[in-house]
């Protein structure tokens, strides 16, 4: 069987699955869930096993040593993954909800119900994890699974899939509602991309490149943020610590994610006391700094910052800083340099972090809160197949429900249009 034909075949076989997927109960979806982690606990040995010949084929192409550490499965990654589907599992289920109900004059009562939005393809890249993930979220809200994972973590993947299908069939669950494309071939992607009679929706997780190249060969919608150009505004009546706290959270805790702080805005009426403070401790824990002619006035020391700095995804110890006029001009900053994905001001002034809420457009906004927290597990949603930067349909950490849409139900008692 030719790639076009393997991939065409996954494609129907989950389109299958989809429609009954969308009937099981919770307890059933549940207990598949658990079966899973149990299994994954179990079969931990065979799991390394298979893991260590996609390690040792990226130490051999020369990977880099953050790559090979995001793809080696260790004993508590794996129990991590085995808790995150028992997680998923503790989870209320999304599908059936009836979100809301009203009456029309004719006495028709129209509501809208929570529906699995069908068959999911998932491309990845090096996290063996994710395909843990994404097949747990997928089975929890109802939905057939497509994975694509990157071939630098194809043994293990495999390997992930089978624990994961055998599972499903001890519970008299369709293996095919979870399946990966067992080939490292890039060509399996592009015909993947082709298929809207089959698949229909797209997550495709990793770097800006992976996701324009998904977006520019896609016929099914997809669902994606480039990258996450995140700001703190530190306003006039800011807190000093708590802003201070604030700032070396989003940007030290954890550099290389999408929520990291890569831009620092700061008010020009506190910029002289704060600035020297902030970069001290900043610089410190080994960030650099790269300013706007304001900033480099009070820390002369620092970088000068180019204009492509503000366009920056740096996912490193590096910082843009800029000092602002006023809360209009630091909304007007992240209109125009931001990614539509977290922003954060720093405030005492009601009226200003109401300000902030209304009319900045991200997808996350916080008052008074790390950048940090935009993240679905953070956020209360139990977990997140991902973060979303458009506005159809979901926008934001994306979670159980958010993998769902809704239909209307209407009860009547008889009654006609006229």
């Amino acid at each position: 069987m030719n790639i076009r034909s393997q991939v065409i075949a996954i494609a129907k076989h989950a389109k299958r699955a989809a429609n009954s997927l969308a009937r099981l109960s919770s307890d059933v979806k549940n207990r598949v869930l658990q079966g899973m982690a149990g299994k994954i606990v179990r079969e931990m040995d065979s799991l390394i096993e298979e893991n260590a010949k996609d390690v040792d084929a990226a130490k051999r192409a020369g990977l880099s040593a953050a790559m090979i550490d995001r793809l080696t499965l260790k004993k508590s990654t794996i129990e991590d993954m085995a808790q995150g589907l028992r997680e998923v599992a503790a989870l209320p289920d999304p599908v059936g909800k009836v979100t809301s109900m009203w009456r029309r004059p004719n006495g028709l009562l129209v509501g809208r119900m929570r529906i699995p939005l069908g068959v999911i393809g998932i491309i990845y890249e090096s996290r063996p994890n994710v395909t843990v993930d994404a097949a747990a979220l997928c089975l929890k809200s109802g939905n057939a699974t497509i994975l694509r994972g990157g071939s630098e973590a194809i043994n293990s993947n495999l390997a992930i899939v089978r624990i994961l299908q055998a599972a499903l069939r001890e519970c008299a669950v369709s293996e095919e509602a979870i399946q990966l494309i067992p080939t490292t071939d890039r060509s399996a992607v592009r015909e993947m991309l082709q298929l809207e009679e089959y698949i229909d929706l797209i997550i495709p997780r990793g770097g800006e490149d992976l996701i324009r190249a998904v977006v520019s060969e896609s016929k099914i919608p997809v669902i994606k943020h480039y990258k996450g150009v995140c700001h703190v505004f530190v306003d006039a009546s800011a807190e000093r610590d708590m802003a201070v706290n604030i700032c070396m959270n989003a940007k030290t805790q954890r550099p290389g994610v999408c929520n990291a702080m890569e831009t620092l805005l700061v008010h020009r009426d506190i910029a002289g006391q704060f600035l020297p403070f902030v970069a001290h401790k900043l610089q410190d824990a080994g960030v650099i700094l790269k300013g706007c002619e304001r900033t480099k006035a009070i820390l002369p020391h620092i970088e000068n910052a180019e204009e492509s700095d503000w366009y920056e995804e740096y996912l490193d110890l590096i910082l843009s800083v800029r000092v602002v006029n006023d809360i209009g001009e630091a909304i007007a900053h992240i209109e125009q340099y931001g990614s539509l994905h977290t922003e954060s001001i720093i405030t005492t002034d009601y009226r200003n972090a109401q300000k902030f809420l209304n009319e900045v457009n991200s997808s996350t906004v916080l008052v008074n809160a790390s950048t940090r927290f935009s993240d679905g597990f953070q956020l209360g949603l139990g977990a997140e197949i991902g973060i979303s930067t458009t506005k159809l349909h979901a926008f934001g950490p994306m979670g159980l429900e958010e993998l769902t849409t809704t239909k209307f139900i209407i009860y009547g008692n008889g009654q006609v249009r006229t």
